[in-house]
C-alpha cells in the first residue's frame, strides 16, 4: 500500500521525477514506525523526528500531510511497518540545494510479522566505521549504503545484524538500531554524540528505567566494555527490544536477564495502553 499525492495507491509504483535529489544524491530523510490495528505507535515522536531530520538538512515539509499519509497506509493492517520518506525534491544539476525546495513525500506499509518483535539477534563487528561527525549518523537520511554493506558482510558470517564502531574506536550502534548494555542495575547506551541515531524506543527506555529500579546512563562504551556486560540488547521501532545472544564469538544470556525482561514488560504495557493492543497481540 502506498500513499502519494494525497491519496492511496495499490502496489508500490507511482510516477517519479528522475531528477529528484533523493534518488540522485540521497538528499532526503525517512522514518520507520510500527502500527497496531491502524494506530501508529508513538506517532508524535516519529513525526517530530522526521521533521527534525529534514530541518537539519535545511528543508521543511508539511507535517500534517505526513501524519495523514502514515495513518492512511496503517489503516488496513493489524500489525504493520510504516515507512515515511521525504526528499528535497528535484533541482538543477550539481550538489548545491535549490533555493526553494519542493519536497516530495510518500508513505508505504507492509505487514509486520509478530515473530520480529522482541526476537533475539546475533551481531557481527563491521569493518566499516560510523562517522560521528556526520549529520547522517544522527538522522535517518536516505544514504544507507554503509548499513547495507555491513549487513551483507554480517550475514556471510552467520549473524543477523552488524555492529559499528565510530571513528574513535568506541561502540556506536547497530545497522538498524541503538545498543544498550546491562551492568548490574545500570543500562548503558552510547550518547548521541558518538554517532547514534536518536531512537524512539531508546528514549522511551531511558524514561522507563528509573521506575523499574534501573539506572539509565548515556556514556561512551568501548568494545571491551561489552565483553563484560551481563546482557546486551538492540532497540528500534519494529523489533522494540531485541536481546542479543552473541556479539562476534561472545555469547550472552540477554533474553532471560531480569532488566531486559522488566523493560520488555513495561514497554509492552505502555504500547497496549496507547493502542488498545500489545505488540505481540
Amino acid at each position: 500500500m502506498l500513499w502519494r499525492d494525497g491519496r492511496l495507491h495499490e502496489g508500490t509504483t507511482a510516477p517519479f521525477d528522475l531528477a529528484d535529489r533523493g534518488l540522485l544524491l540521497g538528499d532526503g530523510v525517512f522514518d520507520t514506525a510500527m502500527a497496531l490495528r491502524g494506530k501508529v505507535v508513538a506517532e508524535e515522536a516519529h513525526l517530530a523526528r522526521l521533521t527534525g531530520a529534514a530541518s537539519a538538512l535545511g528543508f521543511r515539509f508539511d507535517e500534517a500531510e505526513a501524519r495523514t499519509a502514515m495513518r492512511a497506509v496503517a489503516a488496513g493492517y493489524d500489525r504493520a511497518a510504516i515507512r515515511t520518506t521525504v526528499t528535497r525534491g528535484s533541482g538543477p544539476r550539481g550538489l548545491c540545494p535549490p533555493a526553494e525546495p519542493r519536497p516530495v513525500l510518500w508513505a508505504s506499509a507492509a505487514p509486520l510479522r509478530s515473530s520480529v518483535v522482541f526476537a533475539d539477534l546475533s551481531l557481527g563487528w563491521s569493518a566499516i566505521r560510523r562517522n560521528e561527525t556526520s549529520p547522517a549518523a544522527r538522522h535517518k537520511t536516505l544514504g544507507y549504503l554503509d548499513a547495507v554493506l555491513a549487513a551483507e558482510a554480517a550475514a556471510r558470517e552467520g549473524h543477523d545484524e552488524a555492529i559499528f564502531l565510530n571513528m574513535a574506536g568506541r561502540v556506536a550502534c547497530a545497522g538498524t538500531g541503538t545498543l544498550f548494555a546491562v551492568f548490574g542495575r545500570a543500562i548503558v547506551t552510547p550518547p548521541l554524540s558518538e554517532g547514534v541515531l536518536a531512537g524512539i524506543v531508546r528514549a522511551r527506555l531511558l524514561a522507563l528505567a528509573p521506575g523499574l529500579g534501573l539506572v539509565p546512563a548515556e556514556r561512551p562504551v568501548a568494545p571491551e566494555d561489552l565483553a563484560g556486560a551481563e546482557a546486551v540488547f538492540l532497540t528500534n521501532s519494529l523489533r522494540l527490544i531485541a536481546p542479543v545472544r552473541r556479539i562476534g564469538g561472545r555469547d550472552y544470556a540477554s533474553a532471560g536477564h531480569p532488566a531486559v525482561r522488566a523493560l520488555r514488560t513495561a514497554l509492552s504495557r505502555e504500547i497496549a495502553e496507547a493502542c488498545g493492543v500489545g505488540p505481540e497481540g
